[in-house]
């Protein structure tokens, strides 16, 4: 039985799990993950992130009968017209791996002859208190860096592994989880979020306080 305050995050990716739970610690949500629950995939058939994260929160709180949110992220890079972009987690097929999606995007830069091409993650983040609620609380994150051809470092998912970040000098996948966590484009719609959400989700001792 889930308390009052539970929320379905509708994500499946374990990373993104992680990541999200570290980044709710403190506020007082159960955060349900979707795995625990028995809801179908829902297509994610928008053309930009909010309407994806928008349309999974409502798949979600829709199937759950629970409060949801849900994000869509992913990388744009410039010289390929802000590809895999709304595509990220199926940039080399539907069911494609990490690996699988890292590999063709490092081929289509290296097809340009770019070098250390411009790019940056991209996160939306919205939260749905039913299937129907009328003005879903959207949030959005941007994190600017560059491509790197070489994959370095054993944090993170997804093409962290090749996205430098200038500010810290290395890749995302080789920052300390809670760095990344701090600065990242999830990071900062989660951020954005939280403020929105915080007089919502504020425990209830310090409400009647």
């Amino acid at each position: 039985m889930h308390s009052h305050r539970s929320v379905v995050l509708a994500s499946r990716n374990p990373g993104k799990l992680k990541e999200f739970r570290e980044m709710m610690a403190g506020l007082d949500v159960d955060i349900v993950p979707l795995p625990e629950l028995a809801i179908p995939e829902v297509e994610e058939s928008e053309d930009s992130f909010a309407a994806n994260a928008v349309l999974k929160a409502r798949h979600a709180a829709q199937h759950a009968g629970l409060p949801a949110i849900a994000d869509d992220s992913g990388l744009e890079v410039d010289v390929l017209g802000g590809e895999p972009g709304v595509r990220s987690a199926r940039y080399a097929g539907q069911c494609a791996s990490d690996e699988d999606n890292l590999r063709l995007l490092l081929y289509r830069i290296a097809c340009t002859g770019a070098v250390r091409p411009a790019a940056r993650f991209q996160c939306a983040m919205a939260f749905v208190s039913d299937a129907d609620d009328p003005a879903p609380v959207i949030a959005r994150g941007t994190w600017e860096g560059f491509v790197v051809m070489e994959p370095r470092g054993r944090n993170g998912f997804g093409y962290d592994p090749v996205f430098f970040v200038p500010t810290h000098g290395c890749t995302s996948a080789e920052l300390p989880p809670e760095v990344k966590n701090r600065i990242s484009h999830r990071a900062r719609a989660l951020m954005e979020l939280r403020r929105e959400l915080s007089a919502m989700l504020r425990p209830r001792s310090a409400a009647t306080a």
